[in-house]
Formats: structure tokens, C-alpha cells, sequence
């Protein structure tokens, strides 16, 4: 560069620093090049390379355990000694990050349910047990009526925004005699925390998180949606609610599902039209209280997806030889005849995954607290035939899933079987470099000039003197800069 250019590129760089450090939040990267613009110096592009500034971000992974269980409760309330049950199907003694809970006719199918008014108590009472059953064995039962307050209807939704000025507010208080696990148990009230929860008509979805991931975890965009696709296309007595949330860089969309029943051939063709619907119409447009990074909008917009619930695919079986091999326990040659697994290979749901099922059908069984099948030969009177199937699912989709374990429980709360799924899912991590640690002659690659003999040059060298005292005092006090 010869004198007349590092001349102009100092005389610049003194204006454009000048100008840069009047501004508040001189500091932020991104607002480098719009200075820029803004001033229409383009030819300082040239000479400071302003883009070195915008580093790619630092991404690593997390681990997360995430539980997804579904049940159909066959229209049964949240009563008597189903704690129990509930206790034995969560896996407790295993307690995990997340919970994902799909139910299925937490309400009668009947007429008035499906096209009346949607009423919230059967949901509210089911979060109040999930609630109670997770806090009273990992959190503060004394403090679970206050908990309990956020989840007093179907339809909730975690805000972000309002849950960091709540710790916010509480961060201030006095810490000085707590100890931390103390503090959190007192400041936060519960171990999990209701993150979504979403209903229509018996279908039900509800999602609780680790407290302490909301301070380890920018948790962001938590939003429901439900597509009822029943009576006549459009009632809810089958269809789906799904929630869709982020987790610092990664998406995940939980989608509880009841579809279309039937044995006869040809009702998998209606539960395949479902599957396609809730797929087509399932949303979650932007709003005004979203934060700056995009969401997707759409179930396969999403990094992990898991799809469950009573889907009701059945068996391409003769009963009397379903029973046979389910009397001999051998699940892989049963699994020959799934229409899922059909669905799989080459249908709706063509590259999904789901585990090896190494269990029992979980559906029809002949009544409560019965462990016998329903129907079958002497049939009873009033019974109905039904060949058992696993009907209860657990489906999942994208990259950094990793499944652990696929199991039933023995409930025998309804005439289905509870079905579990333990998975290990990959978190990406964004971490963006403090841009106060980033040196300023990192921007500066050309304006500080060589070493200077000739004795012309002085005023030249007294300026890049000056830019590179003004540098050396941002750097070693930049909270003075805001005052220049």
C-alpha cells in the first residue's frame, strides 16, 4: 500500500471509528457492516475486512433423555389407585429429562363429547396426577398445589419470555443461606416443569421438562396445534394434537395421534387418509411473540419428530393364528402381518423407525382388570370379537435419535396396554464467541503501517499512532468507550 492509500485508509478508519464508538452497543459484530452502509464508505470494505468479525458460530451436542409414552384409557377418569399405574409406567425409578405423554379417550366418545363444547376438567385432573406423581418423588410435594395453579385448562403452552422474568425476580432474593439445590426447590416449587399441554375431545398430549433445563437451555417457540380428522373429516373424535418446541438449535415436534378403527379390509386405507391429513393440515405459524430465529412450520420441518398414540393399525392375520403365535411369544413372525410395518416399508410412513417389539399386543383386552384377550373361542356372551393387535405406537423421525428401550406396562386400567419408549436424542448447541474477546487487529489486517524511516511520513505515523492508542484503550476499558 503506498502512502497516498494508507493515508485514506486512515483518515477513514479514524472517521468510521469515531462515529462507531458514540453508539451504545458499539460491541455487536453484527452491527459492524451496517455502519458501513449506513455511511456509504464502501471503500472500507477494501481495507477492513468487517466480515472476519461475523465468525461461524461453535456448535457441540448435548445429550437429552426424552420419555414418550401413550395410553388409551377408554374414557376412564384419573381416579382411585391409578397413581400407582402411573408410578409403574413412567419408570420412575429412572427418571429422565423430558416426558411426553399421549392419551386417547381421556373422555367417552359419545355425541355430546364429540361435538359439544370442549371442557377442560378431565385434562386438568390428568396434569394435576402427572404433576403430583413426577414432584412428589423427585420434587417438592408440599409445594404442588402452587404448581398446580398454570394448569387449569387443555390448552397451555410454556412462554419463555415470562418464565426468565420470573427467574429473574427470583435470582434477586437473598441466596446467602441456601444452598443451591435448596434454593431451586424453593425459588422453582417443583422438580418438572408443564412445558404444553393440548386436548381434543379424548385425544391429549401433555410434555414436562427438568426445571433446571430451563437455566442450562434456551428453550424457545412452544406451540400446539390439533387436527381433527373423525366424523365426516373434520370431528375430533380421532385425529391428532401435536406440540412442536425448540431446544436451543434443534426442533422437535411430539405429534399424539387416535386414528381410524377397524379390523375389516380397507380400514387401513381410512387410517392412512388420516395420517396424510394430520400431516397436511398440522401448523404453527409465526405470531408476534416469537423471538428472532425461525421455527418450522410444518411436522416434517423439524429436526426429531415422534409420532404415537393409538393408531389402530391391525394384523393381516386370522385370529385363531394371531392367538397361536401370541400364545408362543413369537413377536417376529407376528410382526410379518403388522400394517404398520407395511406403512413402513413403502406407505405413510415410509422412513420412520420404531423399536423391536418384544412384547404383547396391547389391544383388546376382554375388560378391566382382565389380562385375557377379548373374543376368541368359546367367545363370552356380549363380547366382542376383536383379534388382538398392537395398536399403541411409537414412531420417530430424524438425525441424533437413538432409541433405548420399547416396552409395555400392566396396567389394566383400560382395555389397552400403556406402551413406553425411552429415547437419547443429540441437542445441538449454538455458542456465538463474546465479541469483547475478539482483538481489534483481527480487523484490522491492513491499516497499521510498516515500520517508518523516512522523516516525510511523521504526521502519516502520528495518526496510526493515535487509531492505535484509541484501540489499545478500547480494549483494556471498553465500558469507557460508551461515553466517547
Amino acid at each position: 500500500m503506498d502512502r497516498t492509500n494508507q493515508s485514506s485508509s486512515s483518515r477513514r478508519f479514524y472517521k468510521w471509528f469515531k462515529r462507531r464508538h458514540k453508539r451504545p452497543l458499539a460491541y455487536h459484530l453484527g452491527e459492524v457492516s451496517d455502519a458501513v452502509e449506513d455511511d456509504g464508505d464502501e471503500e472500507l470494505e477494501d481495507d477492513v475486512d468487517v466480515r472476519s468479525m461475523e465468525m461461524d458460530p461453535c456448535t457441540s451436542t448435548d445429550e437429552l433423555r426424552i420419555f414418550v409414552g401413550t395410553w388409551n384409557v377408554a374414557g376412564r377418569s384419573p381416579v382411585g389407585s391409578l397413581a400407582v399405574d402411573l408410578d409403574e409406567w413412567l419408570n420412575l425409578k429412572d427418571p429422565v429429562d423430558i416426558y411426553v405423554l399421549g392419551f386417547q379417550e381421556i373422555v367417552p366418545l359419545k355425541t355430546r363429547t364429540v361435538i359439544g363444547a370442549e371442557d377442560p376438567t378431565e385434562a386438568t385432573n390428568w396434569n394435576l396426577l402427572i404433576g403430583k406423581t413426577l414432584n412428589n418423588k423427585y420434587g417438592c410435594p408440599w409445594l404442588t398445589p402452587i404448581c398446580n395453579q398454570t394448569i387449569s385448562n387443555d390448552d397451555y403452552q410454556f412462554d419463555a419470555e415470562s418464565e426468565r422474568r420470573s427467574v429473574s425476580s427470583q435470582t434477586r432474593m437473598p441466596m446467602k443461606d441456601w444452598s443451591r439445590t435448596q434454593s431451586e426447590k424453593l425459588f422453582w416449587g417443583s422438580k418438572y416443569k408443564l412445558m404444553a399441554s393440548k386436548k381434543m375431545v379424548g385425544v391429549f398430549i401433555s410434555v414436562w421438562m427438568k426445571r433446571e433445563l430451563l437455566r442450562k437451555y434456551c428453550i424457545s417457540n412452544v406451540k400446539v396445534c390439533s387436527v381433527a380428522c373423525g366424523i365426516m373429516g373434520y370431528l375430533g373424535n380421532k385425529g391428532s394434537v401435536s406440540v412442536s418446541m425448540s431446544i436451543e438449535g434443534t426442533s422437535f415436534c411430539f405429534i399424539a395421534a387416535h386414528l381410524a378403527s377397524g379390523e375389516k379390509k380397507g380400514d387401513e386405507g381410512r387410517r392412512n387418509h388420516q395420517v396424510s391429513e394430520i400431516f397436511r393440515r398440522t401448523s404453527f405459524p409465526r405470531s408476534s411473540k416469537d423471538d428472532d430465529n425461525p421455527h418450522p412450520l410444518t411436522i416434517l420441518g423439524h429436526d426429531q419428530i415422534f409420532w404415537f398414540g393409538d393408531l389402530n393399525y391391525r394384523l393381516y392375520l386370522e385370529d385363531n393364528l394371531a392367538r397361536h403365535l401370541i400364545k408362543k411369544q413369537d413377536w417376529r413372525a407376528l410382526q410379518e402381518f403388522d400394517q404398520l410395518r407395511r406403512e413402513q416399508e413403502g406407505g405413510v410412513f415410509q422412513g420412520w423407525k420404531e423399536g423391536n417389539i418384544e412384547f404383547p399386543p396391547t389391544y383388546k383386552y376382554s375388560s378391566l382388570n382382565c389380562n385375557r384377550y377379548s373374543g376368541g373361542a368359546p367367545s363370552r356372551s356380549g363380547e366382542k370379537q376383536r383379534t388382538p393387535a398392537w395398536c399403541d405406537r411409537i414412531l420417530w423421525y430424524g438425525k441424533g435419535v437413538k432409541q433405548i428401550s420399547y416396552f409395555r406396562s400392566e396396567s389394566k386400567f383400560s382395555d389397552h396396554r400403556p406402551v413406553s419408549a425411552l429415547f437419547s436424542t443429540q441437542v445441538e448447541l449454538t455458542e456465538c464467541p463474546n465479541p469483547r474477546d475478539v482483538g481489534m487487529q483481527t480487523i484490522l489486517p491492513n491499516i497499521m503501517p510498516p515500520k517508518q524511516t523516512n522523516l516525510e511520513e511523521t504526521d502519516e505515523e502520528a495518526k496510526s499512532t493515535l487509531i492505535s492508542l484509541m484501540v489499545k484503550d478500547m480494549e483494556s476499558s471498553p465500558t469507557n468507550m460508551k461515553n466517547m
